[in-house]
């Protein structure tokens, strides 16, 4: 049986990743800023981190945010040498290092702090979960119109099926970059969209709209996306019709 950290362990991912690795067997404490008996604020400076990985064989690092996320990793970092962790491992996105978007870049840089540490450790990037589009098109919804950026697509992979990989690398051998990890089907924002709105009974009209700037040329580039590893399973819109019923709602 291993013992296992999982940072961000209350969160859309990480809740999942911890429950895989009870099934089958492991420990696992889970790190976050409320959740006891490791209730630890990373970007604080981790007060409590060092009991939280004593005895810990392997970190898996779900905790994220669009501001200080390196600031948090240096933190872990430097906790888990001293704590002597035999492997971190750290969950990304797919195109970080080529679409120059703020929250990317953040990512990038703690996928360089993961590869310095001195620590065994296994970085996986994934694409964008089916989750996280749901949330933007529940808050673009609250208007008539919904606007979508003209030329994008995206390739939106399960939560669950993101969890089982890292639940399976955690508890092999450190592997360093392992293949990127995206789901079944690219479609473009808008059908995407017409996909969530069918599927909640909603009816709003699709604005499609040109934007402007580097990031945005990299989303339309595909920067974000990663066709050659279409790992996932199960769609977007099998998602949608299951979550909200196939359309129930018409609100």
């Amino acid at each position: 049986m291993t013992t296992i950290l999982v940072t961000g362990g209350t969160g859309v991912l990480g809740r999942r990743v911890t429950e895989r690795l009870r099934a089958d067997g492991h420990e696992v404490r889970v790190l976050s800023r409320h959740a006891q008996p490791y209730a630890v604020d990373l970007v604080a400076g981790g007060s409590g981190l060092d009991s939280a990985l004593a005895g810990v064989d392997t970190v898996v690092h779900c905790a994220s945010s669009p501001r200080g996320g390196d600031e948090k990793a240096a933190h872990l970092i430097a906790a888990a040498r001293q704590a002597r962790v035999g492997h971190l491992v750290y969950i990304s996105i797919v195109g970080v290092d080529r679409v120059p978007f703020g929250y990317y870049r953040s990512k990038l840089a703690v996928e360089r702090l993961v590869e310095e540490s001195g620590l065994g450790w296994t970085t996986l990037r994934a694409t964008q979960f089916h989750d996280l589009l749901v949330t933007l098109f529940e808050g673009l919804a609250k208007s008539p119109v919904i606007p979508v950026p003209a030329g994008v697509g995206d390739q939106p992979i399960a939560v669950a099926e993101v969890a089982d990989r890292l639940a399976e690398l955690a508890v092999s051998a450190p592997a360093g970059r392992v293949p990127d990890m995206g789901g079944p089907e690219i479609l473009s924002l808008r059908a995407l969209a017409r996909l969530y709105l069918t599927a909640t009974g909603r009816r709003r009209a699709l604005l499609t709209v040109p934007l402007f700037g580097k990031a945005y040329a990299g989303f339309r580039a595909g920067g974000h996306l990663a066709p050659e590893r279409a790992a996932g399973t199960g769609t977007f819109g099998e998602y949608v019709a299951d979550r909200f019923g196939g359309g129930r709602r018409t609100g």
